[in-house]
C-alpha cells in the first residue's frame, strides 16, 4: 500500500496548524473538512469563489447533518481560507449556526452503582470507576500512567488534557484499593519500561494504552448488563459525577476545578439536571392550597405617621 501523496496546499495548511500548536485530533478534523470541501468542488479549494462557499453551506444543510458537525466542518474550511490562503473575503462568507442548548444526560446513583457492579472485568470496573469517581474524560483515563497516581497526597494528576491544561482530582480510599487490585492482576506487557512510565491501562498493541473506543465498548457492555434504558454514553459518568456532587452541596467552584472548566457557566449547567435539587423546590401551586396567614399585630407598636399627620413640635 503506497503512501498518500500530500499536496503543497495541504502541506502548507499542516505547517500553519503546527505553528499554532493545534492538537493531532484537531488537525485531523480540519484536514477532513477541507477534503470534503474539495470533493464537493471537484477541484482545488484555492480556486473557490464566494458562490462556492454559499453552495457548500447549503449542501451541508440539505444532507441532514447535525448542526455540531456542520459547524465543525465550516471551522476547518474557514481556517484554510483565512490562515493558509489569506482569502479573508471568502472566510467572511462562512457563518455558524447556533447549536441547541441540551441538558446533559445523567444517571441516578442507583443506576451508576449497577453499571459499576456488572462491569465485565476488574480492568473495566477500575477504568469506569475513574470516569465516575474522579470525573475524568475517556481520553484522560486511557492516558493515565503510574506517575500520575499520588496515593500519599490522595490525588491524581491530569496532564495536558483538553485545552492543554493540567489539573488535580481527588483519589478516594476506595479508588486506591480498586487500583491496587487492578495493578496486581495487570499483565506486565511493558516490564521493560520504567515503572513510573507504564500505562495504567495498557492496550493490545505493545507500548500503547487502551483506546477510548475499547473503553466505550466496556461501558456499553456494562450499561446493557445493568439494564439501563436511557440513551447514555460513557461521558454520562462524568456528567453524573458533577451532578451528584452538586446535589450533595459541594461548592460549584470546586466542581469547576475538578472538571477543568474555564468558565463557571459551563459547570452551572449541571444545576439544570440536578434532579434532587429541583425536586426539593416547593412549587407556588402548593402554597395556594394553604390558608393565608394574617400578619400578627404588635400591640406595643405605635402607628406610623401618615403623610397628612403633623410631626410633633
Amino acid at each position: 500500500m503506497g503512501k498518500e501523496v500530500i499536496s503543497p496546499l495541504r502541506q502548507r495548511m499542516i505547517e500553519d496548524m503546527n505553528a499554532r500548536k493545534l492538537g493531532a485530533g484537531t488537525q485531523r478534523g480540519r484536514i477532513y473538512s477541507c477534503k470534503r470541501f474539495a470533493k464537493f468542488l471537484g477541484r482545488s479549494p484555492d480556486t473557490a469563489t464566494a458562490e462556492d462557499i454559499r453552495r457548500f453551506q447549503l449542501h451541508l444543510s440539505e444532507t441532514g447533518m447535525s448542526i455540531c458537525n456542520r459547524n465543525r466542518i465550516m471551522t476547518g474550511v474557514k481556517f484554510l481560507l483565512r490562515v493558509t490562503l489569506r482569502r479573508l473575503e471568502l472566510a467572511a462568507e462562512i457563518y455558524h449556526i447556533r447549536e441547541p442548548q441540551k441538558i446533559p444526560q445523567v444517571m441516578c446513583p442507583d443506576e451508576t452503582r449497577r453499571v459499576l457492579a456488572v462491569a465485565t472485568s476488574l480492568k473495566a470496573r477500575a477504568a469506569l470507576s475513574l470516569c465516575y469517581g474522579c470525573g475524568l474524560r475517556a481520553g484522560e483515563v486511557v492516558r493515565l500512567k503510574v506517575k500520575h497516581i499520588d496515593s500519599a497526597q490522595k490525588i491524581i494528576r491530569i496532564e495536558q488534557s483538553k485545552g492543554r491544561k493540567d489539573r488535580n482530582v481527588m483519589l478516594s480510599p476506595e479508588m486506591i484499593d480498586l487500583l491496587r487490585q487492578w495493578w496486581k492482576a495487570r499483565r506486565a506487557f511493558d516490564a521493560h519500561a520504567p515503572l513510573q512510565e507504564r500505562w495504567l491501562f495498557p492496550g493490545r498493541k505493545p507500548g500503547m494504552p487502551m483506546t477510548t473506543r475499547q473503553l466505550n465498548r466496556l461501558f456499553h457492555e456494562a450499561a446493557d448488563g445493568a439494564g439501563i434504558k436511557k440513551n447514555v454514553t460513557l461521558h454520562a459518568l462524568r456528567h453524573s459525577f458533577a451532578t451528584h456532587l452538586l446535589e450533595r452541596g459541594t461548592d460549584i467552584r470546586l466542581i469547576q476545578a475538578l472538571l477543568g472548566h474555564d468558565k463557571l457557566d459551563t459547570t452551572a449547567r449541571y444545576a439544570r439536571v440536578a434532579t434532587g435539587m429541583i425536586a426539593n423546590i416547593k412549587s407556588p401551586l402548593d402554597q395556594l392550597s394553604q390558608p393565608c396567614k394574617k400578619p400578627k399585630k404588635n400591640p406595643g407598636k405605635k402607628p406610623d405617621i401618615g403623610e397628612n399627620d403633623q410631626p410633633p413640635a
